[in-house]
């Protein structure tokens, strides 16, 4: 039944126009265009002459055609449409009361972008067309345009595709839906059955947005990205962004040599600078000089440097360049670090559900999966699967598996095992990501109790066990020690300060006036809407601080743009439900560390880096993570079956499905380095499959 109401959506909704224009006479204007032809007869639009009007029309214009050629290289034009009507006899624009009729944008190679409804007055006379916007290729080539043209049949099988999970995710989550009475606990094959193969889709979901993305993958095939194709091989990868995007494939090349700096040799005029952090000087002397530097490396005593963790290059870029000799494609990086965040929350979210609250339901399971796994930042890192993003990426991944591991090696007769694995992959987030080594600060609450105030460290087994949980962190620290000192010669110095970037971070220091407007940014902005998909947009950012602030575009705070975390108004109330009702407080000091580092964290990003879209995924799966415990413990004293929990079941869906309502549509906001900037008549096509009735 679901898949056919998408069908009958995708047929009469989604097609609404073909069937609205079947009475049409077309009209073909062809005769009136005076434009100049090439040699096969088809009109050309030029630099001095892309404007195409007619005249004493006399007729009503529901819709024009612009048929464009399709044997031309693909263009994405800006439109600029004007018309008469009975109630304008003259062409109008915007003006401070009304607004005009908006630039509509046109890809070349689209047929369907091709197709413009107009919402004229009554018979028209005049109609002008006007090609604007900078940096277009010309000539355009133009076959015709129609009036009143018929809009062709198109069932679009990702948009159909796109209606059935949507609907069928509304029908499984419906507060009467069985999955409310299938118990994590109860039913452990049907849940796990299903939760498994909930994840398998999400992973296929996951792993297509990245792949649509092709400018940023790295990787070609005969078929894919086939312009960087070797030609003999099944697959061969490349490099993405330019010479100042290899920092982690540079930093590989040089260790295979046995070297910390890179090889790439800075030039001479930066070795000699008074201050080579002070971006404006180092603009000014590259211009003279015609010698380009890198972007975003250390640059300390003559060398360069990669100040990034150096755990991604140990994983992925060495031992790549040593069986491939070739540049690992960082995109593949973030691609599986992705999948084991994806996996390490479903499993972390099992383990809650499965062995520390005996009522979790498989529907309120997937319920809070979902953000958990979604909305945490992740897939704005996919989105843009870069260097910058693989050492967050990658460090979200070693916590949530960190935690997972530490959370079953407290009920395993095999601690110590788990204990090492969790603690190191919890120390690994130091050479990924440094700030967000705070998570680890939930150790104290899963442990204090164990082995400090029952002093089960005083016996030989405890002692040994939390030997495992400490030498991790040992062993990984010293490494970093060693490396840090290697390179700068101190082991505490990261090297961050010396980077080539915006600012010059050696004098950034800490100042307390960068805060607020950072906090604001990160956790209570409102999110900029907008009518059109997708949606939402860059927010502005203003701020008091006198001073230079590091700020990319963002779009919106945490708090205002994921309804799910409002359910942190409820953690005190819920820390002190489970306060009462047991005589441990581990999840209630696991809640009060993840909140507390959340903010932490949000805290050293705005000073160390400032405020960026990215950063926002090192804090949020901390107070999604609260969010899901809020739940279980609710949910362990409410009555299910009952009126108020299924009203409280359909709050719960609402709030998470707005809260991936705005993940999806952040997910397709055009930016420059994406599939919008890299293709931007493909994405025009994706935002008319969503604006289907334009």
């Amino acid at each position: 039944m679901l898949l056919v109401l998408a069908a009958l959506l995708e047929v009469f909704l989604f097609n609404m126009n073909h069937w609205l224009s079947l009475g049409n006479d077309p009209i073909d204007l062809g005769s009136e265009i005076d434009l100049p032809v090439n040699e096969e007869g088809h009109f050309l639009l030029t630099e001095s002459n892309h404007v195409v009007e007619f005249s004493n029309l006399n007729k009503e214009v529901n819709n024009i055609l612009l048929d464009f050629s399709s044997r031309q290289s693909a263009k994405n034009l800006q439109v600029k449409i004007q018309f008469t009507d009975e109630a304008h006899q003259t062409y109008f624009d915007s003006t401070p009361y009304t607004a005009g009729v908006p630039i509509r944008m046109v890809a070349t190679n689209s047929d369907a972008t091709e197709y413009i409804k107009l919402s004229t007055a009554g018979i028209s006379q005049n109609l002008r067309i006007e090609i604007v916007g900078e940096n277009v290729r010309y000539p355009i080539i133009l076959n015709t345009v129609y009036l009143n043209a018929i809009y062709p049949f198109d069932f679009n099988v990702n948009r159909f595709l796109t209606a059935w999970c949507i609907a069928a995710l509304v029908y499984l989550f419906r507060p009467r839906s069985r999955v409310y009475s299938i118990f994590i606990v109860e039913h452990p094959r049907a849940s796990k059955t299903s939760v498994t193969l909930f994840t398998a889709i999400e992973i296929v979901l996951l792993s297509s947005f990245l792949l649509l993305g092709s400018n940023q993958v790295g990787v070609a095939t005969s078929s894919y990205n086939w312009g960087s194709w070797d030609g003999v091989s099944l697959v061969n990868t490349f490099e993405v962004g330019g010479d100042n995007a290899q920092q982690y494939s540079y930093l590989a090349r040089a260790m295979a040599h046995g070297q910390l700096y890179l090889e790439e040799e800075p030039p001479d005029w930066l070795i000699d600078m008074e201050n080579p952090y002070d971006k404006g000087a180092r603009d000014q002397l590259q211009k003279e000089t015609g010698e380009p530097y890198l972007w975003d490396v250390a640059f300390h005593d003559g060398h360069y440097y990669v100040y990034f963790g150096v755990v991604p290059v140990i994983v992925f870029y060495l031992p790549f360049y040593l069986i491939a000799h070739a540049s690992f494609p960082t995109a593949v990086g973030v691609w599986i670090s992705a999948i084991l965040f994806l996996l390490g929350c479903t499993a972390l979210l099992d383990r809650f559900a499965r062995y520390h609250f005996k009522r979790v339901s498989l529907g309120i399971y997937l319920l809070l999966q979902m953000p958990l796994a979604f909305c945490s930042g992740v897939l704005y890192l996919v989105k843009h699967p870069t260097f910058y993003s693989l050492p967050i990426m990658m460090a979200l991944s070693f916590s949530v598996w960190g935690l997972y591991l530490w959370m079953r090696g407290r009920r395993s007769d095999r601690k110590r095992l788990f204990y090492f694995l969790g603690s190191l992959c919890m120390a690994l987030v130091i050479g990924c990501r440094p700030q967000m080594v705070v998570l680890s600060f939930v150790a104290f609450p899963l442990f204090w109790r164990t082995y400090i105030t029952k002093q089960r460290i005083r016996t030989v087994e405890g002692a040994t066990e939390f030997a495992c949980l400490i030498a991790p962190y040992v062993l990984v620290i010293a490494g970093i020690m060693w490396y840090n000192a290697a390179r700068f010669g101190s082991p505490f110095d990261f090297g961050s300060s010396y980077n080539l970037t915006t600012n010059d971070m050696t004098r950034r220091g800490w100042d307390l006036g960068r805060l607020a407007p950072a906090l604001f940014a990160f956790f209570l902005q409102t999110p900029t809407t907008v009518g059109t998909f997708p949606f939402i947009e860059a927010c502005p950012f203003d701020t008091t601080y006198m001073g230079q602030t590091i700020k990319e575009v963002t779009f919106g705070g945490v708090f205002a743009c994921l309804p799910v975390l409002w359910l942190l108004l409820l953690a005190p109330r819920a820390i002190r439900m489970r306060i009462g009702q047991r005589s441990t407080h581990t999840i209630a000091g696991v809640m009060g560390v993840l909140i507390a580092s959340s903010v932490v964290v949000a805290l050293a990003d705005a000073e160390l880096a400032g405020v960026l879209q990215r950063y926002y995924a090192d804090f949020s799966v901390m107070l999604l993570l609260v969010a899901v415990l809020v739940v279980f413990i609710f949910n362990e004293n409410v009555d299910h079956g009952t009126q108020g929990y299924e009203l409280a079941c359909r709050a719960l869906t609402i709030m998470v499905g707005l809260s991936l309502f705005y993940m999806l549509c952040l997910c397709f906001v055009a930016e420059s380095d994406w599939y919008s900037g890299a293709y931007p008549w493909a994405y025009q096509r994706l935002v008319h499959m969503f604006q289907f009735w334009t």
